[in-house]
């Protein structure tokens, strides 16, 4: 047992070797575990490779599309400053609202697969959650405006730390924000609240919008769902899985509370600590 124990211990530090080469069967299990150490070096290998593929495969495609996106909003920017019949600046109108849906949805799905296929990696620290704070309201304070939506701020406790990815855990975060603010309506109110446990920092979007049903509560997080209660509303049903995919990634979770016609609360719950 005292062999087969230093045999693990060698195999974790990558510095395994067989040193017995008789009949026993500590000599066969040696054999076995050797055959079986090098499968999964060959195994990581080639993953390594798939991984490098697929980052460059994403890559590809990412530069792809945006330059002919990019060229469809610049050429629309262009025409919109020419003199055009009422019924062509009508269609102008919709093809650069649907080009920029587009650019929304091939960054989405990129940043989706990068994710998921381990080639975009969280870099989690801990740090204080005021800039998450302020990054993410200055983002979203001027749409809520455009529709007359208060955001009010519960700082608190906004000098406690987590341990997270500023860049992704903020856009996990202004998704929430951004969908409060779309299914809110003109005049309403969205609160941002946080407050620190044991063991997680919890921070809530709180809104007084068009809420959720019990039935679909279980599917939001799901890719592309969008409630047949908002299919006029503007939106592609990746944000809500978005941000789950980051939260997630970083040892926290979401939670959710919703009463149709009343409001929803959506709880991000970080690690004090990795």
């Amino acid at each position: 047992m005292k062999r087969l124990n230093d045999m693990l211990d060698s195999a974790i530090t990558s510095s395994f070797s067989e040193t017995m080469f008789d009949e026993s069967m500590l000599s066969a299990v040696e054999t076995r575990m050797a055959n079986y150490l090098s499968a999964s070096v060959l195994s990581a290998r080639n993953l390594s490779g798939e991984r490098d593929k697929i980052k460059t495969l994403l890559a590809d495609i990412s530069h792809q599309t945006k330059t002919p996106i990019a060229n469809i909003l610049l050429y629309a920017e262009l025409l919109n400053e020419q003199r055009l019949p009422e019924e062509s600046k009508s269609s102008l109108e919709v093809l650069k609202g649907q080009a920029e849906k587009l650019a929304f949805l091939v960054d989405a799905l990129v940043k989706i697969s990068r994710l998921e296929s381990g080639v975009l990696v969280l870099s989690s620290k801990q740090q204080s959650v005021q800039p998450l704070l302020e990054q993410v309201l200055e983002q979203a304070i001027p749409k809520a405006a455009a529709k007359r939506i208060r955001i009010k701020v519960n700082f608190d406790h906004a000098e406690g730390t987590a341990c997270y990815d500023l860049k992704w855990t903020a856009e996990a975060l202004y998704n929430l924000l951004d969908n409060a603010i779309k299914y809110t309506a003109p005049g309403g109110e969205i609160q941002l609240a946080v407050k620190t446990y044991e063991l997680f920092l919890r921070m809530d979007v709180s809104d007084n919008g068009i809420g959720i049903s019990e039935e679909e509560l279980p599917r939001i997080f799901s890719r592309f769902y969008r409630s047949p209660a908002v299919s006029e509303t503007e939106g592609v049903g990746i944000g809500l899985y978005l941000s789950r995919q980051i939260i997630t990634g970083q040892g926290g979770y979401i939670k959710v509370q919703s009463t149709p016609d009343a409001g929803s609360i959506f709880s991000v719950y970080l690690p004090l600590e990795k």
